[in-house]
């Protein structure tokens, strides 16, 4: 595994867009050096990419657990993720490294990209991925979390996938915030499913046909005892 301390066009291309989405959100939110805390956070500023991104909480050192997690993590492993570590979506060789890079992003705290590779084998065809992990201040006003997002490149196959570690970049943070990357908010017009609705813990309840969707997505997330946490 490669590691390196500069960005560059690192995981930038145009095939991994909702990395720059993400990213450029979180950046907007933070202040000076530190990271956003979590109650900052709003799925809505994240809308078009929300099936890619994700939420972890440090549980142990350099432990973290899914809290969240969008539909594409879902279809890469082929089950519910929330409750499990992070680790899971990695081969067993390449667990211990992600742990260390994982800490390193809650301690220093960092931004950390890497680069991916799939497991093959039948039914598995080749596939390539990016994953970003952007610190996030807890309740207690410690870095514990940390907002997350996958994008891959290829055809998923099948169930589960994971990955081993081509290339890790650890970006420290610094007073200066990354230049923000305009997002375009309209809806696809082919969209079938909700993203607010993808990221979500539960089923929302129902609620009158009077109520606007968008409220509804909302007040699901952000005000629920299991919202963004």
């Amino acid at each position: 595994m490669k590691k390196d301390r500069r960005m560059g066009d690192f995981g930038m291309g145009t095939a991994f867009q909702p990395l720059q989405e993400v990213r450029a959100y979180w950046e907007g939110l933070r202040s000076g050096s530190e990271p956003p805390a979590r109650a900052s956070l709003d799925p809505r500023g994240m809308e078009r990419s929300l099936e890619h991104v994700f939420l972890i909480e440090r549980v142990a050192h350099g432990v973290a657990r899914f809290r969240l997690a969008g539909m594409h993590l879902v279809q890469l492993l082929g089950m519910e993720v929330r409750g499990m570590p992070l680790t899971a979506l990695f081969e067993p060789a390449a667990r211990d490294g992600v742990m260390q890079a994982t800490e390193a992003v809650f301690a220093s705290p960092s931004i950390l990209t890497l680069a991916l590779a799939g497991d093959r084998g039948l039914g598995r065809p080749a596939i390539e991925a990016r994953m970003l992990l952007l610190p996030v201040m807890g309740d207690t006003g410690s870095c514990d979390r940390a907002l997350g997002c996958l994008v891959t490149l290829g055809l998923i196959g099948r169930s589960p996938r994971r990955f081993s570690v081509t290339r890790e970049v650890a970006e420290p943070l610094t007073p200066v915030a990354w230049p923000a990357v305009p997002i375009d908010r309209a809806p696809p017009a082919d969209r079938r499913t909700d993203p607010v609705r993808e990221l979500a813990e539960a089923p929302a309840p129902f609620r009158s046909a009077s109520k606007p969707a968008r409220q509804r997505s909302h007040l699901r997330l952000v005000k629920s005892d299991d919202g963004m946490r």
